[in-house]
């Protein structure tokens, strides 16, 4: 990857491709970033659902120690406690569920009660390694989620930097590029692939003008992906968060039979995507500083077409 840098004797083209280079490492940056998030998201959840779990078979430990418990409160009322269910009483009962060949001793009842208890514990401690392991991985991926968006933050901020070596007037020249918006143009030709496809495209559209934001996900603002994935569930269609899984959340077409609705991803590792929406002409949110527009469909290189 060329160096992201200008020299302080560096013109504004000089600036404006090296602060052009760090906004496409911040964008590969903000989806690395996104899928991290995804997964870390996906890991708590489970550590969840898994804690849960641990507390109802704690629950089942506890109630069969309870079942047990007043069995040998009848055998004592009744005359005396058999000593293999004193010694499940004791404060080490494990130690005698591992030795459950003694189990004849006692009454074929209690034999089942003792039976699903030692089963009840061997759950409960494989639930418990479960949740600590998810648990430990789920603090793995919000590690990682920190370094992306250090990352991110460290690329843009050298492009502010590059930025504000520029004169005020170029600044503000630069700022007006980022803040257009496009042209819509004729968007005509085919039709949307389906009608959730037209939907979709139907969102895309209401959100031009619409900040970009890195790691945001709408309805306020949004980066590449985040626009794509909003606009598919406004449709009522769920589809991943990252542009590189989104190239592959459908099946391919080729590019000359792009219709509204399809999902265009951009450069050989899909770190940009944007939505088709007819006329030769994508909606997407284009870098920090910009605001969702239109752009022509080959503004970028590697283009690859998904359609939902």
């Amino acid at each position: 990857m060329a160096p992201a840098t200008a020299e302080p004797q560096d013109g504004p083209a000089e600036v404006r491709a090296a602060v052009g280079r760090l906004h496409v490492q911040a964008e590969r940056a903000t989806e690395r970033y996104n899928a991290a998030g995804e997964r870390h998201r996906r890991l708590t959840a489970e550590a969840e659902r898994l804690r849960d779990r641990v507390a109802r078979e704690q629950d089942r430990v506890n109630r069969l120690r309870g079942v047990i418990g007043s069995l040998a409160g009848a055998e004592y009322r009744s005359g005396g406690v058999d000593p293999a269910v004193r010694l499940l009483l004791s404060s080490d009962p494990e130690s005698y569920l591992a030795k459950a060949a003694t189990l004849n001793r006692i009454g074929t009842h209690q034999a089942a009660e003792l039976r699903s208890l030692r089963r009840a514990q061997a759950a409960l401690r494989a639930q418990r390694t479960r949740a600590a392991w998810k648990v430990a991985e789920a603090e793995r991926s919000r590690t990682a989620l920190r370094r992306h968006q250090r990352a991110v933050e460290s690329r843009l901020a050298r492009a502010e930097r590059l930025l504000a070596g520029l004169t005020p007037g170029q600044r503000a020249e630069e700022a007006r590029a980022a803040r257009s918006l496009g042209r819509p143009g004729a968007l005509g030709g085919a039709p949307a692939a389906s009608r959730h496809a037209a939907a979709a495209v139907a969102a895309a559209r209401s959100a031009v003008g619409r900040p970009y934001v890195w790691g945001a996900g709408g309805p306020s603002a949004f980066d590449c992906s985040g626009l794509t994935q909003w606009a598919y569930r406004q449709a009522g269609v769920a589809i991943p968060r990252t542009s590189q899984s989104q190239r592959f959340a459908g099946h391919r077409v080729p590019l000359s039979q792009a219709r509204p609705g399809d999902l265009v991803t951009y450069r050989t590792d899909a770190s940009h995507v944007g939505m088709y929406v007819g006329g030769g002409q994508v909606v997407h949110a284009p870098r920090p500083g910009g605001r969702v527009r239109y752009d022509p469909v080959g503004m970028l290189p590697n283009a690859t077409v998904t359609r939902i």
